[in-house]
């Protein structure tokens, strides 16, 4: 056997390995080895489950999408491949098949997995037929209803929540969506046009009914600003929740960026506890680009700032919210490669803990640090 080192020559560790098998070289007595240190990640870490949105076509081609997320994290939630428009391209007729992926890779890998979402009113995640569907109120209850009742029977006992209804309240004065802010941008509520102020309520309940046991949430954006969409979830949610109807958490998404108010960002947080609610930090990402600077760079000093405010999300998000209403962090997906924000914005951005490497940044490690 010859051991060398890179260079060529006998290295220590060779000398060490040979004083054990060579007969009389070295100590008599066998040292006795010290245990390896276990490596931290973000699962071992958090007291509470670290998530990350995914897709199916990466967990199944792509090795070190799946590796990452199979060392890190023990939450996923569906990205894209749960809504309205991939579950139900045509009216009645469901496909299932990328959200089966997802949820039986979970289920396989004993990871929790939170389901996004059953009703969002966005057009880019609504089927045209929806879109152009002609009926009075009761044909869209009908509609609803079916939509929202079949997608949860399905995934029934496999799946530990939902996203019932996402982004329902209007970014400027917290009022329930329901006409566009300008005709044609898409900022208006379909549902909220056709089925009337309490449709949320009814969507909860035909959620709950198919699916006694999972865990039901509310999930928004845009609580780090405060005022009146702050006010008006918590409003919602716990009016929601006085009457009964099961409602189990709120979803605090916190799309933010360098430049975010941090101390909105810890006022969020404690009012949404004092709900009473589960409250999860559901699609975090930490924008470095906020002004779409096409000549940006991505500089130590952006890696830094973006690393501190990291460890400051997973800290606040322990100090202000009791342990018992933890779900948990969820980031909206952990490599730069394939994050939303590039693409939705025209920019150059490097948002999320690991590269486009899948290598960590010190957004990673100022996340694992916050969460100690």
């Amino acid at each position: 056997m010859k051991l060398l080192n890179r260079g060529g020559a006998l290295g220590y560790g060779a000398i060490v390995l040979l004083s054990f098998v060579l007969p009389g070289a070295g100590c008599k007595k066998h040292a006795t080895p010290h245990p390896a240190t276990p490596v931290e990640t973000l699962k071992s870490t958090a007291p509470f489950p670290m998530g990350s949105a995914v897709v199916s076509n990466l967990l199944q081609n792509n090795y070190y999408y799946q590796n990452v997320l199979l060392t890190e994290y023990n939450s996923i939630t569906s990205d894209y491949e749960l809504k309205f428009n991939i579950i139900e391209p045509q009216q009645g007729v469901f496909n299932y098949t990328p959200g089966d992926y997802i949820v039986s890779f979970a289920n396989q890998h004993h990871i929790r997995m939170h389901a996004h979402n059953l009703i969002w009113h966005n057009p880019a995640a609504l089927p045209a037929w929806v879109l152009n569907f002609q009926g009075d109120s009761v044909a869209w209850e009908n509609l609803f209803m079916t939509h929202i009742e079949g997608e949860a029977t399905h995934y029934k006992g496999q799946v530990a929540s939902w996203d019932v209804v996402n982004e329902a309240l209007r970014d400027d004065n917290g009022a329930l969506r329901n006409q566009d802010a300008t005709p044609g941008d898409g900022t208006g509520s379909i549902w909220r046009q056709h089925l009337g102020r309490d449709y949320i309520a009814r969507a909860f309940q035909y959620a709950h009914e198919a699916d006694p046991n999972a865990l039901l949430f509310y999930n928004d954006y845009g609580q780090e600003w405060g005022g009146p969409k702050l006010d008006s979830m918590i409003a919602l949610v716990t009016a929601l929740k006085k009457r009964g109807i099961p409602i189990s958490g709120v979803g605090m998404q916190m799309h933010i960026d360098i430049n975010v108010d941090t101390a909105g960002v810890t006022s969020a947080l404690k009012r949404l506890a004092a709900t009473g609610l589960l409250v999860h930090v559901s699609e975090l990402d930490i924008s470095v680009n906020p002004g779409n600077n096409p000549n940006i760079v991505f500089t130590m000093a952006l890696q830094q700032q973006q690393g501190a405010l990291y460890r400051f999300v997973a800290e606040s998000y322990r100090a202000s919210v009791p342990s018992a209403q933890r779900y948990g962090i969820t980031t909206w997906e952990f490599c730069d490669a394939v994050s939303w924000i590039p693409a939705a914005f025209g920019r150059k951005d490097w948002p999320l803990p690991f590269d486009a490497m899948y290598q960590k940044k010190l957004a990673y490690f100022g996340l694992l640090t916050g969460l100690k």
